[in-house]
């Protein structure tokens, strides 16, 4: 018998795949090979089989073909991954051919008689080939992606000299040319790594990629006034401190990302988290439940040692000065609970040990549910303890009374009143810290708990910022960039309460179960529609400056298209029109929140534009579904309904004829974004206010229709009883957002520096 074409393989398994883009090259090219390995090996072949063969195998080598043949001028550009490359593709291309020379089957007649190796006489040779197919195509797409990381590297690199650069000026002139420069470079980095964190497949590495994102995010703008601030004030010290304080920041998150697409580990192996109690239960929970399958698995000592390791970081909970005696004595409590059904446990466990049983007993089997019961018990009460501390905290701190006072005494050079509201709005971050704290406990996945880290160390680091630039403020009053950079402080530190209202929901959606991500909204511009523009307007990305002017209002985006998703969740009848278009429009919203971010599916300010457009057509249409809804309703609630109906209207064809509006130049463009952006966050406000107003009358007029003779009869009966119309139900939500500076603001008050 002939030898396989491809001789021997070095099948090379410790290849790591970790984005998706390399994955979901790899899929189709794993599902053809597929095909060819398990074709059904019958006796007689028919010519369809065959030619189907031939032509999957001459399919899989021409593509193998002009793969390695990119790969080749990767190679051929980047010196450094020259011979590394060459092989794998080498490799590629002698299997592809190999692949190529063994499903050429022209015939149904036996490959054996004109002596060919073909895929039914050498199965071997062909799972061979195969292997060494996938493995040399995975090293040249993890080769390539070696590039990306290099070009992120290469980026940062760069934002860290002009960044050295920055901190170093000491005239305006010089420090508005770097600047410039600067934020430049600020966007190459910000989509590099944006799309760097789309494409990880490791959440965790995600999570924290986002941590750092959001850092880099909300400091550019502070480094901005902080800086100016220096240049007005250059012998003021807590203007320096604050300055510094940005600038230590910047270069922390910057090395934070190189060490995630390096995965370095140059700070104490990437930061370990600390250890949750949700993780605590969840392991003791598998330790006790695998005694079912194996008595001997484990000792009754360690048992015992994992619940007291538990029970020790309940203490973060029993320890804090603001745990009321209530909450401690409950968590205490249960957590003796949890320590005498271990104890029972481990009781019943040592008796069936002692008679040589082979799988739990029946008082084992008591005993196991009663513990994991209680440590559910405890989750469930941390949890509680947690959530409503922290929305209590929301609540209270949302008036956001020590940065109004702190702003009021900075601009009357108040230094003593200054002083007085620092220590209020100290005492507030230690509450913030802990909670954030506490909130890790019981977040439920890691992702969360990176993001509560995140929480925590960002109140941490904004709370004493805050308090140097009110300190500047008061030593000169009269200097409009000392406030003005304060109120920038005082901004991120608001910004960062709404991240936490966030991640609050978020972490209750995982303990209730709600889990699932947001519906892709797929609504770029497809040849044909959505194109009006295409011609006149110029498509551009939002550099980092007016990225963080949109950041605020972005995060209401989140916010609303968060509340509208749990609305929705309301509904029995998740198919009602009503319920699909207000989940179309929740999710475009989050498509246009993560632009503000420079994330997710809109790329430029006219994926933006195009999105807009198709979001005032679903909510139109939501308009006419509302319509028809209201036909059944009783004269109150029909004119409750119409009347918010006619808002929504006006606000669909203002974002309508705002995104079809063609604009030129800089300014414009970032003028029709934040008109964008603001119609939106209209047309979700009254939607949201609609909402749960429509649920209840569709609840209502269910359970009368099944009672009745007809919605005729449900109509009637209506008009003699009380009306259901409340103001408050359609306008519970307010529709202030935050205001919006453009980034030409900024800039003119560079220039204005000196007046000053």
């Amino acid at each position: 018998m002939a030898s396989s074409p491809c001789g021997n393989s070095n099948f090379d398994s410790g290849l790591e795949i970790k984005t998706r883009s390399v994955e979901q090259t790899l899929i189709p090219l794993v599902s053809q090979i597929t095909t060819l390995i398990n074709h059904k090996d019958k006796p007689k072949k028919s010519d369809r089989t065959l030619a189907a063969i031939h032509r999957v195998g001459q399919a899989v080598s021409v593509a193998v073909g002009r793969f390695v043949a990119v790969g080749e001028a990767i190679a051929t550009e980047n010196q450094e991954l020259k011979d590394e490359m060459g092989q794998a593709c080498f490799e590629a291309r002698r299997a592809g051919d190999a692949i190529a020379q063994l499903t050429d089957v022209g015939s149904a007649l036996p490959s054996q008689s004109d002596g060919r190796v073909t895929v039914f006489s050498d199965r071997t040779g062909m799972v061979k080939a195969a292997r060494l197919l996938l493995s040399s195509v995975t090293k040249v797409l993890v080769l390539a992606d070696r590039i990306v990381i290099k070009q992120i590297i290469t980026s940062r690199n760069k934002v860290l000299v002009t960044l050295d650069h920055l901190e170093r000026v000491s005239t305006f002139q010089e420090f508005v040319q770097i600047f410039s420069q600067f934020g430049n470079e600020m966007v190459e980095f910000a989509h590099l790594t944006g799309d760097r964190q789309n494409d990880l497949k490791d959440e965790k590495k995600k999570a924290r990629m986002a941590a750092a994102r959001a850092v880099l995010e909300k400091c550019t703008m502070m480094l901005l006034t902080a800086s100016k601030t220096c240049l007005r004030h250059p012998d003021c010290e807590s203007a320096r401190i604050n300055k510094d304080a940005v600038f230590h920041r910047m270069r922390c998150a910057l090395e934070q990302v190189i060490e995630i697409v390096t995965e370095a580990r140059s700070c104490g192996e990437n930061k370990i988290l600390p250890a949750s109690i949700y993780n605590g239960i969840k392991d003791f929970k598998l330790s006790v439940e695998c005694l079912r399958e194996n008595l001997y698995s484990l000792s009754p000592q360690s048992v015992g040692s994992q619940l007291e390791a538990l029970v020790e970081r309940t203490e973060d909970f029993t320890d804090s000065a603001y745990t009321s005696h209530e909450q401690r004595q409950a968590i205490l409590g249960l957590c003796q609970l949890a320590r005498q059904d271990s104890q029972q446990l481990v009781h019943a466990w040592i008796e069936a040990q002692s008679v040589h049983a082979k799988e739990a007993t029946e008082d084992m089997e008591v005993a196991i549910l009663k513990t994991c019961q209680s440590v559910n018990d405890l989750r469930r009460e941390l949890h509680k303890v947690a959530v409503s501390r922290a929305s209590d905290l929301l609540k209270v701190h949302g008036e956001q009374l020590p940065l109004r006072a702190l702003k009021a005494a900075g601009a009357e050079g108040n230094l003593e009143a200054v002083a007085e509201y620092s220590r209020k709005l100290t005492e507030q971050k230690e509450q913030l810290v802990e909670t954030c704290r506490l909130l890790c406990h019981v977040s439920g996945t890691e992702p969360l708990e990176i993001t509560c880290v995140h929480a925590e160390e960002t109140f941490h680091v904004i709370g004493p910022q805050i308090i140097s630039a009110a300190q500047t403020l008061a030593l000169h009053p009269s200097s409009k960039i000392a406030k003005e950079n304060l109120e920038v402080f005082c901004e991120a530190w608001e910004s960062q309460l709404c991240d936490m209202a966030l991640l609050l929901r978020e972490i209750n959606d995982v303990f209730e179960g709600r889990r699932g991500d947001k519906r892709p909204y797929l609504s770029l511009p497809r040849p044909g529609k959505h194109s009006a523009n295409l011609k006149t307007a110029k498509a551009v990305k939002l550099d980092a400056e007016e990225q963080t002017s949109m950041a605020k209002l972005g995060l209401e985006l989140r916010l609303l298209s968060s509340d509208m998703d749990t609305e929705v969740e309301k509904w029995e009848e998740q198919e009602h029109d009503i319920v699909r278009q207000s989940q179309s429009l929740a999710s475009m919203t989050y498509n246009m929140y993560l632009f503000t971010r420079g994330e997710g599916l809109l790329k430029t300010t006219l994926d933006l534009f195009h999105q807009a457009e198709v979001l005032s057509e679903e909510g139109l249409q939501l308009c006419s579904s509302l319509r028809t809804f209201s036909t059944q309703l009783v004269d109150e609630e029909k004119s409750a309904v119409m009347t918010e109906m006619e808002k929504l209207v006006a606000l669909c064809q203002q974002l309508q004829m705002g995104a079809k509006t063609p604009v030129q130049g800089k300014t414009a463009t970032f003028q029709k974004v934040d008109s964008s952006i603001q119609k939106t966050r209209g047309i979700l406000t009254v939607v949201l206010s609609l909402l749960p107003f429509c649920n209840k009358l569709n609840r209502k007029y269910k359970s009368e229709r099944s009672s009745l003779g007809s919605p005729q009869d449900w109509r009637e009966r209506q008009e003699a009883s009380t009306p259901v119309k409340e103001e408050g139900a359609l306008n519970g939500k307010n529709s202030n957002g935050f205001g919006v500076k453009s980034l030409e603001q900024h800039m003119t008050g560079l220039n204005l520096l000196e007046s000053k």
